[in-house]
């Protein structure tokens, strides 16, 4: 028996993937960042105004909405710049032939 063939991958498919990937892996990482330094600088302002949980709570809250903004608009910008190839022949006018086989 020989294994089947998979069908071939459309380049296009594959681009469209790994740009899919890419905008995935770029939200992931601004997210964990924004997080990250809405951690440390919780910490670091409850350190200076020893006002222990406070500031920390406060800027882990505030980051939900901005981390959520940034995802927003890094995928509209990807969205953006997708651009969706038309087919050859214009779908309005299709040619019906009548009679040949």
């Amino acid at each position: 028996m020989q294994p089947e063939k998979s069908a071939p991958v459309d380049q296009k498919t594959k681009i469209f993937n790994l740009t899919l990937a890419s905008v995935a892996g770029q939200v992931g990482c601004l997210t964990l960042l924004i997080i990250i330094g809405a951690l440390f600088g919780g910490l670091w302002l409850d350190n200076r105004f020893d006002s222990k949980p406070m500031y920390t709570i406060g800027l882990l809250i505030v980051s939900i909405p901005i981390s959520l903004g940034v995802m927003f608009f890094i995928v509209r910008l990807a969205i953006s710049k997708i651009k969706t190839s038309q087919p050859q022949g214009n779908s309005d006018q299709k040619e019906v032939e009548l009679g040949k086989n």
